[in-house]
C-alpha cells in the first residue's frame, strides 16, 4: 500500500511538473512559428490544460484499464467545473467577456450530447473513438478560424499577461523534449499507484479514475484558475475549464477508444455521465443568466457547485456499485 501509495504521488508530481513545462514549449514553440496569440491560447487552454488526462487514459487503456481511463475523462470534467471553478468562485465573482469563450459554452454543451449518444450503447468502440478525434479536429479548426478572423478580445490579452511565451526557440523546444520524455514515464507510475490503490481497496479502476485520479490530473486546472482568479484574469479561468472539458470528452476518451474497445455498466452512464452533463447544463445556464444580465457570476454558485462536488465523491465511494 505504501509503495502504491508512493507510486502514486510521485507520478502526480512529476506529471504536473512535465505537463506545464509541454505546455509552454508547445505554446513558445507555436508563438516562434509566427503562429497568432489567439491560436496559441487555444493549444493552452485545450490540448495544453488536457495534456495529463490525454497521457494518462492513453497508458491505462494500453495496459487494459479502460475503465480508469473513461472514468478519468469523466472524473476529471466533474472535477474542473464543480471543484476547480467553485473553488475560483468562492475566491473571487467571475464575468465572462470574450466572445471566444461566449462560443466555447454551447460547443461544450453540443459535444457532451454528441459522446453521450457514442456512449448510450454501453461500448467504447473504435469508430466512436475515431468520430471524437475528428469532432475534436473539428472544434479546434473553427475556433481557430472563427478566433483569427475575429478581433482581440479579453481572452488574447489575459493569454500574453499571464504566459511568458518570449524565451528562446531553443529553450522552447527542450521544454517541449522534456515533456514528451517524462509525460508517459510519470503517467505510468501514476497508472500503476492507481490500479493498486484500487485492488486494495476492493473497488473498481472506474471509481479510482473517476476520484483520486481525476482529481490529480486536474490540479493543473485547479491551479492555473485559483491564478487567474486571483489576478482577475476571469476569462481565461474560465476558458481552461471549459477548454479542458472539451478535449477531455473528444481526445481523451477519443484516445482510449483507438487504443482499445471497452465495455461498461449502465450505471457509469445513469449516474456519472449523467451527474456531468448535469453541471454541463447548469455551467451553460448560469453562463447565459449571468451573460445576458451583464453581472459577475456569483459566489453562490461557487458554493452549489464546491457542495455538489463534496456530495458526488461522498456517494461514489459509499455506494462502491460501478
Amino acid at each position: 500500500m505504501l509503495i502504491s501509495s508512493l507510486y502514486l504521488v510521485v507520478g502526480l508530481i512529476l506529471l504536473i511538473i512535465a505537463a506545464d513545462k509541454f505546455v509552454l514549449g508547445a505554446a513558445s514553440t507555436a508563438k516562434h512559428m509566427g503562429v497568432s496569440t489567439m491560436l496559441v491560447g487555444l493549444i493552452i487552454v485545450g490540448f495544453g490544460t488536457s495534456a495529463p488526462e490525454m497521457v494518462v487514459s492513453a497508458i491505462a487503456s494500453f495496459n487494459g484499464n479502460s475503465g480508469l481511463a473513461l472514468g478519468n475523462a469523466v472524473g476529471s470534467n466533474i472535477t474542473n467545473i464543480a471543484l476547480v471553478l467553485g473553488t475560483g468562485l468562492l475566491i473571487v465573482p467571475m464575468s465572462i467577456q470574450s466572445q471566444t469563450i461566449k462560443r466555447e459554452m454551447p460547443i461544450l454543451l453540443l459535444v457532451s450530447l454528441l459522446v453521450l449518444f457514442l456512449l448510450i450503447d454501453l461500448q467504447l468502440t473504435f469508430s466512436d473513438g475515431v468520430i471524437m478525434i475528428i469532432s475534436m479536429l473539428l472544434v479546434t479548426g473553427f475556433l481557430t478560424i472563427i478566433g483569427i478572423k475575429g478581433e482581440r478580445d479579453e481572452f488574447s490579452d489575459e493569454i500574453e499577461a499571464e504566459f511568458d511565451l518570449d524565451i528562446s526557440l531553443r529553450k522552447a523546444i527542450l521544454l517541449l523534449i522534456v515533456g514528451i520524455v517524462v509525460l508517459p514515464i510519470a503517467s505510468q507510475m501514476m497508472v500503476k499507484g492507481a490500479t493498486e490503490i484500487a485492488l486494495e481497496f476492493g473497488v473498481s479502476d472506474m471509481v479510482i479514475g473517476l476520484t483520486i485520479v481525476a482529481l490529480g490530473t486536474s490540479l493543473p486546472e485547479l491551479a492555473a484558475t485559483v491564478a487567474s482568479a486571483l489576478k482577475k484574469e476571469h476569462d481565461l479561468a474560465i476558458g481552461n475549464i471549459v477548454g479542458s472539458n472539451m478535449f477531455n470528452l473528444l481526445g481523451v476518451i477519443g484516445i482510449s477508444g483507438l487504443i482499445r474497445e471497452y465495455e461498461f455498466s449502465a450505471h457509469f452512464i445513469k449516474y456519472d455521465y449523467f451527474y456531468m452533463l448535469m453541471l454541463t447544463v447548469f455551467l451553460f445556464l448560469a453562463s447565459v443568466y449571468f451573460v445576458v444580465k451583464d453581472r459577475f457570476i456569483s459566489r453562490v454558485i461557487g458554493v452549489v457547485l464546491v457542495v455538489m462536488y463534496v456530495s458526488y465523491m461522498v456517494w461514489l465511494y459509499v455506494s462502491k456499485s460501478i
